[in-house]
């Protein structure tokens, strides 16, 4: 099942423009896309397959991690995680259209 998987880590010191697009480079690799210029804040959204939420974000969060090292971003704690399958999505999706 694919998911799409939020990450986020909070760090010390205000990230340039030039550290995320690095990260957002790092994460293309594997279909994401990054966030946090301007803040202290950096994260990415991510498309995983995965049998379940928690496999969905473990293995998103490798890539994570793995990318902000090739970005050189400083080591921060991960401070939010979410996954939503598309399955879920979709059915939402489906939702929004009886609305």
């Amino acid at each position: 099942m694919r998911w799409s998987v939020g990450i986020e880590a909070a760090g010390e010191r205000v990230l340039s423009r030039e550290e995320i697009v690095e990260l957002a480079d790092a994460i293309a690799r594997s279909n994401g896309i990054a966030t946090g210029i301007g803040t202290n804040r950096y994260g990415a959204q991510l498309v995983v397959d995965a049998d379940s939420r928690e496999d969905a974000i473990a293995r998103a969060t490798r890539i994570f991690l793995e990318a902000a090292a090739t970005a050189g971003l400083p080591a921060a704690p991960v401070v939010r995680s979410e996954a939503v399958s598309e399955a879920v999505s979709e059915a939402e999706d489906e939702l929004d259209g009886y609305r």
